[in-house]
């Protein structure tokens, strides 16, 4: 097929994908996750996102979809890719997602791929750095992260790729283009859980808090200003009682000028 000038790798690659049946595609396996960690970390990256974040091109919100563990259907012939996280700017939720043809990241029905996708590595069976980062990139998916909190695969905890041609190469700023996101590692508590945690973070490096810590740093804020205001209520009292303190010494002074025959208010 002949694509039309300025039409992306990405974007040829799916006009030429001819939209499939679903109806026979096992979309779940109810395969759980690998371990307490992983469903931790997978909630606070997806919380995140949803906690009051709100990408913006010309001046307007970009809507975006924030999955975990929900798989990535590029057509019907290949078996899904299933990250653990996955990003995709500039789509909108699925009016209902109990949906055959929604449950699941078909490319077909949202006309692209994910912009970042991220593994969390457990084991040594994922593939993360090899059958996975290429069937991502054959993908034309622009970010891939992969975060190894156990060293399964290397000493190297957190890696991140950007697409180049066909093939990923590493991307060490860690930022992500086009999205006003990037990555770092966090140590902290999520869920009552300690831990070191990948975390977004905006354009200014400042990590995307989840809706509890919104809350929680308004909570701090608003008993802040409460004990601001309560400190200058009592400064004013303080300064109101020493005014009233300097009045009756000023009055008691005079009683005794005027016993003592001396007008105080004469000039």
């Amino acid at each position: 097929m002949v694509h039309p000038p300025g039409t992306t790798q990405s974007e040829a690659w799916l006009e030429d994908v001819p939209i499939p049946d679903v109806s026979k595609l096992v979309t779940e396996d109810d395969t759980p996750v690998d371990n307490i960690f992983s469903e931790r970390q997978m909630s606070l990256l997806v919380a995140s996102l949803h906690g009051g974040w709100t990408p913006m091109r010309d001046g307007a919100p970009r809507p975006f979809l924030a999955l975990a563990n929900v798989g990535i259907f590029a057509n019907t012939k290949e078996p899904p890719v299933v990250p653990d996280v996955l990003l995709s700017l500039d789509v909108e939720p699925p009016a209902d997602p109990t949906a055959k043809e929604t449950r699941s990241y078909f490319v077909w029905e949202f006309s692209k791929f994910p912009d970042v996708v991220i593994e969390i590595v457990s084991n040594r069976e994922g593939g993360e750095l090899a059958q996975k980062r290429r069937r991502y990139a054959k993908y034309r998916i622009p970010n891939y992260v992969v975060y190894d909190p156990f060293h399964s695969l290397s000493e190297t905890t957190l890696q991140a790729f950007r697409l180049a041609g066909d093939l990923y190469i590493p991307n060490r700023t860690l930022e992500f283009e086009g999205t006003g996101l990037g990555v770092t590692l966090w140590t902290g508590e999520w869920q009552r859980m300690q831990g070191t945690w990948l975390r977004w973070v905006d354009s200014q490096g400042n990590l995307l808090p989840t809706s509890e810590e919104r809350a929680e740093a308004e909570r701090e804020r608003a008993e802040a200003e409460r004990e601001r205001a309560e400190a200058e209520r009592e400064r004013a009292e303080a300064e109101r009682e020493r005014a009233e303190a300097e009045r009756q010494r000023a009055s008691r002074l005079a009683e005794k000028l005027r016993a003592l025959g001396i007008d105080p208010d004469a000039p």
